[in-house]
């Protein structure tokens, strides 16, 4: 299904929370290749936001631009209230930005990293031990603070570089693919993380290639492709915006078949499988319909199933050649 034809779904009308990030028109090249063409991005504070697309997208320009380390060829944007371009000292000392590789000195030990990162900050001798201690704790990392940060797992250096992200204390941070290659123990002990972050009130910018966990993380998604939002919104949001939701009845008594196709004329029939399909968007309105109709004739299917898109199939429709549908199913018998 081609992007050009899928609808962004529409904001609330009710009055919008303050913007911890937002950005207009933003365009990005690199010589004669074209990586944003023209964003534009709202992210309520305190929310988690996560931007999907494929490698090479632009995910990781988006975040280069709006933490400073790069600038626009055009657009706009403001971050904790400031303009990246005209203050840029006022974003850094708002944000803390994590990228895909760590930051970890391997050479030194966990707290040496944290109290290098106190350093930066400014912080005291004696504050910087407290937040350094703090943290280590927080992330379950004070065991091993003594010891070099070569010798963690893959899961403890992401949770130190993360811990030393918040030393400064930023109320927004940018997450770059933060759980690529970890194993999924750690994943989930860093969707927990993050979501003791945003109970605390920090805004999290989230760039993933794991659209399980933009499902399981996210307020509002944004898909980027060819340089362009190509949709947004909430995880149930896009997923509507897939067809091929259905019911699927199975049978085994061939006389209740047959009454069910008449009891159903829009369904799809299988006479050799016993099977109706019957279009769903999977809602408990469309659902109680279909076990209506069924009542009423006096019908009794062996077998119920609902297919509902996932965003896999938003994510192959809209950045992609058409994919064979990837739904998930939940069967109740």
């Amino acid at each position: 299904m081609p992007s050009s034809v899928m609808p962004t779904p529409r904001q609330s009308d009710a009055p919008q929370v303050p913007a911890a990030v937002s950005a207009v028109g933003l365009c990005k090249s690199y010589g004669d290749k074209t990586v944003l063409d023209g964003i534009d991005l709202y992210i309520p504070a305190g929310s988690v936001f996560a931007l999907l697309g494929p490698n090479g997208a632009g995910k990781t320009t988006v975040v280069k631009i709006l933490s400073t380390l790069i600038g626009a060829d055009g657009g706009q944007a403001q971050v904790a209230g400031h303009d990246v371009a005209a203050s840029p000292d006022g974003v850094r000392a708002a944000i803390g930005v994590t990228g895909q590789f760590s930051a970890v000195d391997g050479l030194i030990t966990g707290e040496e990293n944290m109290l290098l990162m106190a350093d930066l900050h400014h912080l005291s001798r004696r504050e910087g031990r407290r937040v350094a201690a703090e943290l280590l704790e927080r992330f379950d990392l004070t065991d091993a603070a003594k010891k070099p940060a070569s010798t963690y797992s893959g899961g403890m250096k992401r949770r130190l570089d993360i811990a030393m992200t918040l030393v400064g204390n930023p109320r927004i941070i940018f997450l770059d693919e933060p759980t690529t290659g970890l194993d999924p123990r750690s994943r989930h002990t860093m969707w927990g993380i993050i979501r003791e972050l945003v109970a605390d009130g920090v805004t999290v910018f989230l760039t993933t290639q794991y659209l399980d966990e933009a499902d399981e993380l996210a307020d509002r998604i944004a898909v980027l492709n060819d340089g362009r939002i190509a949709a947004e919104g909430t995880a149930e949001e896009l997923k509507r915006l897939i067809p091929g939701g259905h019911v699927r009845l199975r049978f085994t008594d061939p006389a209740a078949y047959r009454g069910a196709t008449t009891a159903l004329p829009e369904s799809t029939r299988d006479d050799q499988a016993l099977t109706l399909r019957i279009p769903s968007d999977g809602s408990q309105r469309d659902l109680r319909t279909v076990l209506d109709s069924l009542d009423s004739a006096g019908i009794e299917a062996d077998e119920l199933t609902v297919h509902t898109p996932d965003l896999d199939d938003v994510f192959f429709a809209l950045t992609g050649p058409a994919h064979v549908p990837h739904q998930t199913e939940e069967t109740v018998r």
